[in-house]
């Protein structure tokens, strides 16, 4: 039996994972988390194949919640399951430490197919993200700048290239004003930007607003 945790903080979407996996052969809905900080707390103390995790929660998000996860050599795999595209957050979540990354509006077989392969050792990767991978690897030359930031930028360039002001994503990602200004400085350094005007206009350019 394949142990899952779902870990979201919309209760829809939780009951909605829970459903598709109780019609699924073999797999238990084993436990839920509402944000990443229940999340941790329940893989401290309770044994699971493989993680649910939605990328946008309170307190800890996907990106932390991942890392920790990996960096506590957990064997429990990940499945990020986001509404955000493969070209938004996939490779930087697959380069972190996922196993796969599958679109909230995904067909209910699509993710069965997903957890079944990765739980067999496997990555999921669908067409999408593996020609992006591709082109991770050097195949295209090209890259825009916000390739070039740390996960912790690029958070913090779409939040303020959404109109966050610097104390909302402080509050949002849980660090201090003073170190949200200081990856400010830096993405606009590395993606020779000027200011907040050229740093949104970026952002609204590439499609990487905030939802």
């Amino acid at each position: 039996m394949i142990r899952v945790l779902i870990v979201d903080d919309h209760a829809v979407v939780r009951q909605g994972l829970r459903r598709i996996l109780d019609e699924a052969s073999g797999m238990e809905p084993a436990d839920e988390a509402v944000n990443g900080v229940e999340a941790l707390k329940k893989l401290r103390t309770g044994k699971f194949d493989i993680v649910l995790l939605d990328v946008s929660m309170p307190e800890k998000n996907g990106f932390d919640t991942l890392k920790q996860i990996v960096d506590g050599a957990s064997e429990t795999k990940v499945l990020i399951l986001s509404m955000y595209s493969e070209d938004q957050y996939a490779v930087r979540l697959m380069k972190a430490g996922a196993s796969g990354y599958l679109s909230k509006d995904s067909a209910p077989e699509q993710l069965v197919d997903a957890i079944r392969k990765i739980v067999a050792g496997k990555k999921y990767i669908s067409p999408t993200l593996a020609e992006l991978l591709l082109q991770e690897c050097g195949l295209d030359s090209e890259k825009p700048y916000h390739e070039l930031l740390s996960n912790r930028e690029y958070q913090v360039l779409r939040l303020l290239g959404s109109g966050k002001k610097v104390s909302e994503i402080a509050e949002i990602l849980s660090i201090s004003v003073k170190t949200v200004s200081t990856y400010r400085a830096h993405i606009l350094e590395k993606m020779k930007l000027k200011n907040n005007a050229e740093l949104t206009f970026y952002v609204m350019q590439n499609g990487l607003m905030e939802q």
